[in-house]
């Protein structure tokens, strides 16, 4: 068992590089099956949520060669279409791999998959759009079965009931290889599935993007390419909520501004000021933020989810009262009671969340009870006054790689503990 321990109160200042996207690597390593040959993926993050995928990878057959950043994945030989209950219920985002798997294999076999508990995200998208591309699906005691009897899926019109990112890129995994023309209505415009789209393409794929529409022409087969992950958006908006928490001085590199547009908006409303380059972006933080009036989660371009809970935290020493409304997940607000153990004022009803803003957190021990929530208790405690102690940082650990490292390269003093 490890914790974090953190002595709140120290000033930010610095320049800090982001890891490659959580949010895309996962998608691309499964998408690594479809190609024969080997493919490189560059600028690969240590995550925990990385090493689970790969497991699930070398369970199919394939040859994983790791080197730092860079991952090879070779799936010719891979012969096994499991993946293992353990595997699932690791990471909610082992979805993907089901039109991955069917369009390699011709089969699946799987459970539900696991992962931070937000509140209800059904797969019915991924398994109704599968089924229309010509899948048969049986689904038993947390168990499914999925077969295509004609060995390839069919291209069709898909129109997804909720731009699900997910289910976009099941659909695309699927089509890439599948007889016809794939059309997908109502697709995920998020920046990670451009970025599976480029790889794909770079393997051979005929894909076209127009805003939520994607159109797919299948291959026969595709062939292994190199790509780098695009950066990691999220980590971005976390280290600048930490900048502004400490009244701090923090240049973020090696991101695209574009990707973060709704999320800057934010940060000057505060009273922060900011100014961007090609691919950084410079926070200066005021001696106290500013409240939020009103701020509400969206699927791409809207504001993310996965970014909220940093701000929320941001919110918390703002001067004024600020208003969250979380649109994509019901049960986002699980670490609003560690922070209140902090000394925050929140009140949450629903989707919805009042934050009172107070002068100052105080450290205390707290658990990290998802993995945003865990990055917004990080933040909170960088500002707190004495010593905070993160426990259970296995969800932090699935989306951050060697987060302490980079804060402390900062200016916080931050440190990794064992205990038993």
């Amino acid at each position: 068992m490890s914790r974090l321990l953190i002595d709140g109160g120290h000033r930010l200042n610095g320049e800090i590089a982001v890891h490659g996207a959580k949010n895309a690597v996962l998608p691309l390593l499964a998408a690594t099956l479809l190609a024969d040959g080997e493919s490189l993926l560059h600028n690969v993050p240590a995550l925990s949520d990385v090493d689970g995928c790969l497991e699930i990878l070398q369970q199919f057959g394939c040859r994983i060669r790791r080197e730092g950043g860079t991952v090879a994945v070779s799936p010719n030989g891979a012969d096994r279409p499991i993946i293992s209950d353990a595997l699932m219920r690791k990471m909610r985002s082992s979805i993907v791999f089901l039109g991955a798997m069917m369009a390699r294999f011709g089969e699946a076999y799987l459970s539900y998959p696991g992962g931070c508990e937000l509140g209800p995200r059904p797969i019915d998208l991924h398994l109704s759009a599968l089924r229309q591309m010509g899948a048969e699906i049986i689904e038993r005691r947390g168990q499914l079965r999925a077969t295509l009897p004609n060995g390839r899926f069919r291209g069709c019109t898909v129109s997804l009931a909720f731009p699900s990112v997910g289910a976009t890129e099941n659909v695309l995994l699927a089509a890439v290889t599948a007889e016809g023309t794939t059309t997908l209505l109502n697709a995920a415009r998020e920046p990670e599935i451009a970025d599976l789209a480029a790889y794909l393409s770079a393997c051979g794929a005929d894909i076209r993007i127009d805003g939520g529409t994607v159109t797919v022409r299948g291959v026969p087969r595709l062939t292994a390419a190199e790509h780098t992950v695009m950066p990691d958006r999220i980590e971005a908006a976390t280290y600048l909520a930490a900048a502004a928490v400490t009244e701090g001085r923090v240049t973020v590199t090696d991101l695209c501004p574009a990707h973060i547009a709704t999320i800057l908006p934010i940060f000057s409303e505060m009273g922060c000021q900011l100014k961007t380059s090609a691919d950084s972006v410079t926070l200066e933080a005021p001696p106290r933020l500013k409240r939020i009036p009103y701020l509400r989660t969206m699927p791409y371009p809207g504001f993310p989810t996965d970014a909220a809970a940093p701000l929320l935290t941001a919110a918390t020493l703002a001067k004024g009262t600020s208003v969250f409304v979380e649109s994509i997940f019901e049960c986002r607000y699980k670490y609003v009671g560690e922070l209140i153990r902090m000394g925050a004022h929140v009140q949450t009803e629903g989707r919805v969340a009042v934050v009172e803003g107070v002068r100052s957190l105080s450290g205390a021990a707290v658990d990290c009870t998802d993995l945003r929530g865990g990055a917004a208790l990080v933040v909170a405690a960088l500002a707190a006054e004495g010593r905070t102690a993160i426990g259970k940082l296995e969800h932090l650990d699935r989306g951050y790689a060697a987060l302490e490292d980079g804060l402390s390269a900062l200016g916080a003093r931050i440190r990794r503990v064992s205990e038993s």
